[in-house]
């Protein structure tokens, strides 16, 4: 992976997009339904663009939420429609085309008091709180976000009744729907004019901040982060959670510094990410240079990404952790802290996780679910509590309420962030430092992520390998132990192919949404065993899409 000479650094003006351009791209952009690249896909989550390709637009809007409309009224989802959106500059526009839509098929929405930000987990618990003891009427919702993508990027993900994203099946249906609206020209598209739309009976105001903020406490343990007195500094990023930390200071009376509140639709105040873009990627050490500065300034610091589902966190010692590092400990931690969850609660990872997570597992006498990529495949055991825990690679995470009830099924970077703050308050030491003491314990591993070009063809053939095209017995050195197409978690495809050995592993993937392929990869073995994991790995890819795209 190439770093681009200016990845860290504060973005210049030259590489801030222009915001009155973009939504004027938005709705005067004409998508050609007949270019693959101008059609609506969900990837892991939603559908996600920019208007200046003709990606996202206001016809990708209307030919979405009138699906969406059609496959609630499929499934008799008659409840409330809980609709959320990010700060990125084309979620307000694209939200006003949907309550357009939602408004003319009648669906009840549910839209932020105060028309605030909302992150991803606040609507995840709106709807289960609604659906709560309930066998009708049951709601579903929608966040309008493209995560932590850059600024003239735009999103739009679909949660259904259990409050998680939607699964493969859902979005599928959704995405065909929808794009057999936009190749009829839109006829069929029901929608009415937006001043009409928000004095519509069935348009609703909605406080997910005092729903979200309320019941935070049943899930972190703040009284005792408070007593403790940790000094804690949240960066928010100018994300949709910019107005929770504050409240959440105040309400709960935690020593919390929220740094900065300001929201601008160009994230000018971002350091640029390891190519050169601007990304809200909470993970990325490039990305995190201004949380990266408060490393000295408080006990622990963290950020959220723009729509607060994904978390990074800052120790004095070890500045950035990766997120697989501090999923570990959360595990650790929480597994041997929550005495009121079920002897059942099992832990989610993907398949593209470290393996630390299995070792600390089988330590704890955990179930490990180890399914592939994408957050949907834990919202089925968030919801019934046979997962107490749920965390993928990309630092997204959510977990049960203490006393083992669901909180949301959806990745809550808030939680997991102050998480953090617990776990120092109840143990007096970093998360970094617990971390060391389970690498003593199990190993250290290392790791790493590159990404390649693919066509769409090749990318197809990547998805559907099977383990007999491979075609080596080793890697690294080592006897390949398993080579794997489905994930051991579900027996669901993985969309690519992962190769295991003792101490080392890889996993190759095409992406959702790019014509990119990755390869993920990691060793217990040191950095010189890594390195020659994902070259093995890069030649073993090469030579089957080789293969494949010959035949």
């Amino acid at each position: 992976m190439k770093i681009d000479p200016m990845a860290g650094q504060p973005a210049p003006l030259s590489v801030l997009v222009d915001v009155p351009r973009l939504v004027s791209a938005y709705y005067t952009g004409l998508p050609d339904p007949e270019r693959v690249s101008e059609q609506v896909a969900f990837g892991t989550s939603g559908h996600r663009g920019s208007s200046f390709q003709n990606t996202f637009n206001e016809h990708h809007v209307l030919a979405i939420t009138q699906a969406i409309c059609e496959y609630r009224a499929q499934q008799g989802t008659d409840g409330p429609l809980f609709l959320g959106i990010d700060t990125h500059a084309l979620s307000v526009p694209a939200c006003a085309t949907a309550l357009e839509v939602l408004a003319a098929n009648g669906v009840d929405v549910m839209l932020a008091t105060g028309d605030e930000y909302t992150p991803t987990p606040a609507v995840s618990l709106a709807i289960l709180m609604h659906n709560r003891g309930r066998s009708g009427g049951l709601a579903d919702g929608i966040v309008i976000t493209p995560s932590h993508n850059p600024p003239d990027n735009g999103g739009f993900k679909y949660n259904p009744t259990n409050g998680g994203p939607a699964a493969t099946d859902v979005t599928d249906w959704i995405g065909q729907r929808a794009n057999a609206l936009l190749k009829g020209g839109m006829q069929g598209i029901k929608r009415m004019p937006l001043e009409r739309a928000l004095r519509a009976g069935t348009t609703h105001r909605y406080d997910f901040l005092s729903a979200y903020v309320d019941q935070l406490d049943q899930v972190v343990d703040l009284a005792a982060i408070r007593q403790a007195g940790v000094r804690l500094g949240v960066d928010p990023l100018g994300g949709a959670g910019v107005h929770y930390w504050g409240r959440i200071a105040e309400q709960y009376k935690l020593d919390l510094n929220v740094v900065s509140e300001v929201v601008d639709p160009t994230f000018r105040f971002m350091t640029l990410d390891w190519d050169g873009k601007i990304r809200m990627d909470p993970s990325s050490p490039y990305a995190m240079g201004r949380l990266l500065a408060m490393q000295q300034d408080f006990d622990l610091a963290f950020a959220c990404d723009t729509d607060h589902d994904r978390h990074g966190i800052v120790t004095p010692g070890a500045g950035l952790m990766l997120p697989d590092h501090y999923l570990a400990v959360a595990i650790d931690y929480l597994f041997q802290h929550r005495p009121h969850w079920g002897a059942d609660a099992g832990v989610g990872k993907t398949v593209v996780s470290s393996r630390l997570i299995e070792r600390v597992s089988v330590r704890l006498g955990r179930r490990l679910d180890d399914v592939p990529v994408g957050f949907k495949w834990f919202a089925p055991g968030l919801y019934d509590g046979t997962l107490g825990f749920g965390g993928e690679e990309s630092a997204g995470a959510a977990f049960l309420r203490r006393d083992g009830t669901v909180w949301t099924t959806d990745k809550d970077g808030l939680i997991a962030a102050l998480l953090a703050g617990e776990i120092k308050a109840r143990t007096g030491r970093d998360p970094d430092a617990l971390y060391r003491d389970l690498t003593r314990e199990f190993g250290e591993p290392v790791s790493d992520r590159i990404e390649a070009p693919a066509t769409p063809a090749q990318k197809k053939v990547l998805a559907s390998l099977s383990p007999q095209q491979v075609g080596s017995k080793q890697l690294a050195g080592e006897a390949i132990t398993a080579i794997l197409t489905r994930a051991p978690g579900n027996g669901a495809a993985i969309g690519g192919v992962k190769v295991v050995t003792e101490n080392g592993w890889f996993a190759a993937r095409p992406s959702g949404t790019e014509d990119i392929y990755k390869i993920y990869a990691e060793s217990f073995k040191g950095q010189d065993h890594l390195r020659q994991i994902v070259v093995e790995a890069q030649a073993m890819v090469d030579a089957a899409l080789a293969a494949g795209s010959a035949s």
